[in-house]
């Protein structure tokens, strides 16, 4: 018996949803550090009346954390696009299936990772370098 090469209308719809909800979580996160980052308040260490900060160590943990901040921000805005690359799939009817072995990834992996475009096997040969 072949395999499908496509989820049903039912279960397309259900992942949509939970997509959706995803990027609506994500958001909610990423415009949260946002508003943390801005209304940061300058510690002495980052004062901009003094070259120097009142303590050296204070000053590298403030824009670590600064920089950190950003990071965060950065990952989580990537995986936005790539949920949101995940719907656009749903809409072309390549969602869950394999963009290596073209067989449809199992419903397991999509509900844990529903960016997903590999298969296990698939993506660990890939991330091996195995042919």
């Amino acid at each position: 018996m072949a395999k499908k090469k496509q989820y049903s209308k039912a279960k397309l719809i259900s992942f949509k949803k939970q997509i959706l909800s995803l990027i609506n979580d994500v958001n909610h996160e990423v415009h949260d550090m946002k508003e943390g980052v801005v209304n940061q308040r300058p510690t002495k260490s980052m004062s901009p009346d003094s070259i120097y900060s009142v303590h050296m160590a204070d000053a590298g943990t403030d824009a670590h954390q600064m920089e950190k901040n950003f990071l965060f921000i950065a990952r989580e805005n990537s995986y936005v696009r790539n949920l949101e690359d995940a719907l656009e799939r749903i809409e072309s009817g390549n969602f869950g299936v394999c963009s290596l072995c073209r067989e449809l990834i199992p419903e397991e992996r999509m509900i844990e990772v529903p960016n997903a475009t590999k298969c296990v096997v698939c993506k660990t040969k890939d991330h091996l370098n195995i042919k």
